[in-house]
């Protein structure tokens, strides 16, 4: 299902709980990005328990139950964790990913909230939730009637939103600081191959493990653990700036000439860290026009484009990063400069191509 408007975590509350105390409810979003514990989160605020079912997990007679011989006639009797006496929160994660026979035995507990003869305590709420078919993650067409029975919910990753939890939940201070400088990095598109990538689960996972080595992580580990949680782009780039973190080496070092580009094959890391920031800098400072560059602005310019020439000197590869277009094609420095840089440094040019 393709979303035509997108809410933030920090919006789901108040979304659930003008819908989801009404009608049934499907969350959708990416692997990772924090459903199932917004879900607990808002059930919690309720004062009620949350049940949940895994649809992958689930058999269509584990909701319809099994039959017993009541006064000659067969009764079928819904499992203990769904036929309860107090209201609560059914949550059916997963929900698209089950089988259809499974996803039609769904059908009159998320509509008439009953499934034989048992009925949801009043207050009860129903709510689902799953990954979409454009996420590379297991899910299954979703009939036209089950898709009916539900107000829709699309989820997008918010790196503001996702600080301020994780300030509250004590996430390693390193994997904060870095994605207050990166909130782009908080969530990466799923690879079709079989690769980490990037989301606010795994940084949580990274978090992790970082406080679990301590102070004695040494860099081997370290790579480890980051490309292992991480999309590689971003383990590469995260790794650069725990090296800046623990070393004090920064791209303003190397603006103001105080510092020079780390040429230690060991450091490309690193390289690749300050090469992004130095790109960061840039598309800040520089204006889209030259005539509106100050001096100062001018004299950025000018330095920038001979440190370009010393990056390509260790590296064409990092430096041509700096010059690169964005994922669209679209130019992210000022076209000016690129001219400039293309007539100083026609091989860089010539390998961005």
């Amino acid at each position: 299902m393709q979303a035509a408007v997108t809410v933030t975590p920090a919006r789901i509350p108040e979304l659930l709980l003008g819908l989801a105390t009404v009608r049934p409810v499907f969350l959708w979003g990416a692997p990772g990005i924090g459903k199932s514990s917004l879900v607990r989160k808002f059930a919690d605020s309720l004062g009620l328990d949350c049940v949940s079912l895994i649809g992958t997990q689930l058999a269509p007679e584990d909701l319809i139950g099994v039959p017993q011989i009541r006064d000659g006639r067969s009764v079928f009797c819904p499992p203990e964790a769904i036929a309860r006496d107090e209201a609560y929160c059914l949550f059916l994660d997963e929900l698209n990913a089950a089988t259809p026979d499974v996803q039609k035995a769904f059908y009159s507990l998320i509509l008439d909230r009953r499934i034989g003869t048992y009925e949801l305590p009043e207050g009860s709420i129903v709510i689902g939730a799953g990954n979409r078919a454009t996420d590379n993650a297991l899910a299954r067409p979703m009939a036209s009637a089950l898709v009916n029975r539900l107000a829709h919910v699309h989820l997008e990753a918010s790196a503001t939103d996702w600080l301020v939890w994780a300030g509250e939940h004590g996430i390693h201070p390193w994997v904060t600081d870095y994605l207050t400088d990166r909130p782009d990095h908080l969530w990466a598109k799923p690879p079709k191959t079989e690769e980490p990538f990037s989301t606010p689960r795994s940084w949580h996972m990274l978090s992790d493990a970082l406080h679990s080595f301590g102070p004695a992580l040494d860099d081997a580990t370290l790579k480890t653990v980051a490309h292992g949680t991480l999309t590689p782009a971003h383990a590469v780039s995260f790794c650069g700036y725990v090296k800046i973190v623990r070393h004090r080496y920064g791209v303003e070092a190397i603006l103001k000439g105080d510092a020079s580009w780390p040429r230690r094959t060991e450091d490309r890391d690193l390289l690749y860290y300050l090469a992004e920031a130095f790109r960061g800098r840039l598309v800040k400072e520089l204006p889209a026009s030259k005539e509106h560059a100050s001096p100062a602005v001018r004299e950025t310019a000018y330095r920038a484009k001979a440190l370009l020439v010393q990056l390509a000197e260790i590296s064409v590869e990092v430096a041509q990063t700096v010059i690169a277009e964005d994922p669209d094609g679209q130019p992210v420095l000022p076209a000016w400069f690129l001219v400039e840089a293309a007539r100083d440094m026609p091989r860089l040019v010539e390998a961005r191509r």
